[in-house]
């Protein structure tokens, strides 16, 4: 049973890039097509569509550079690096591995420290690496998007509790909400900083265990030609 939860839960990790990027294009083609039925049928519009379309593009990209880490899609250059023999080349891969690490680690912070004043939470400190917490930056959980409504009663009222609350006669009280606080599109950066981390880090150890040899995308058209090659010698 325990193996079976632990199979159940990998297959999610695995696939949550998937399921996210599917999803969101499916959204956003929906959306649209119904605003450009909207629009041109009826003469009316969803006034949020266009706010909700670039909300959901962002959160696409983002998961997508994680994603092209997990299936090793992201391009370079390996002019230099081919004409090495075996063990070099492994060594800067991995040294290559290396710095994609470290650059993902202080993209996490940073996606942290602008994300977390907007939900009420508080950013770190220390210029390059986490030192502590600074707690007077808990200062902008009441910014709101242009347009965007709350979809449900129970989550406009989650929200205003949770990040537009305040201290006030020895009193919790909570401002209310007009539109979804800016914290729900843009924790995003945090989540995706957290993945492209993951990722990477998935991606140096298949370098490192001997089974990839680079992080970069695979010769396709190579690998074209050879199946063709092949494809042709068993006819």
């Amino acid at each position: 049973m325990a193996q079976a939860r632990s199979d159940g839960n990998k297959r999610a990790m695995d696939t949550i890039e998937e399921t996210a990027i599917a999803v969101l294009l499916g959204g956003m083609t929906l959306l649209t097509f119904i605003n450009v039925i909207l629009r041109y049928g009826f003469n009316s519009s969803i006034i949020w569509s266009l706010e909700v379309v670039l909300v959901m593009f962002a959160w696409l990209v983002l998961f997508g550079i994680s994603y092209g880490f997990k299936v090793t899609a992201h391009l370079g250059v390996d002019a230099v690096t081919n004409l090495l023999p075996k063990g070099p080349r492994r060594m800067l891969a991995l040294f290559a591995g290396a710095m994609c690490i470290a650059y993902a680690a202080l993209f996490l912070k940073g996606a942290w420290d602008y994300w977390a004043p907007f939900a009420d939470l508080p950013k770190t400190t220390g210029r390059w690496f986490p030192t502590g917490l600074d707690w007077d930056a808990r200062t902008y959980g009441y910014t709101e998007t242009g347009q965007i409504p709350i979809p449900f009663d129970w989550l406009k009222s989650w929200l205003e509790q949770t990040f537009n609350s305040y201290e006030e006669g020895g009193e919790r009280k909570f401002d209310s909400y007009a539109k979804l606080p800016v914290l729900v599109p843009y924790v995003i950066l945090p989540i995706s900083a957290a993945l492209l981390l993951f990722r990477v880090i998935q991606a140096t150890l298949r370098v490192w265990r001997g089974d990839a040899e680079s992080l970069i995308v695979s010769h396709e058209a190579e690998d074209a030609v050879e199946e063709v090659a092949a494809m042709n010698r068993d006819n």
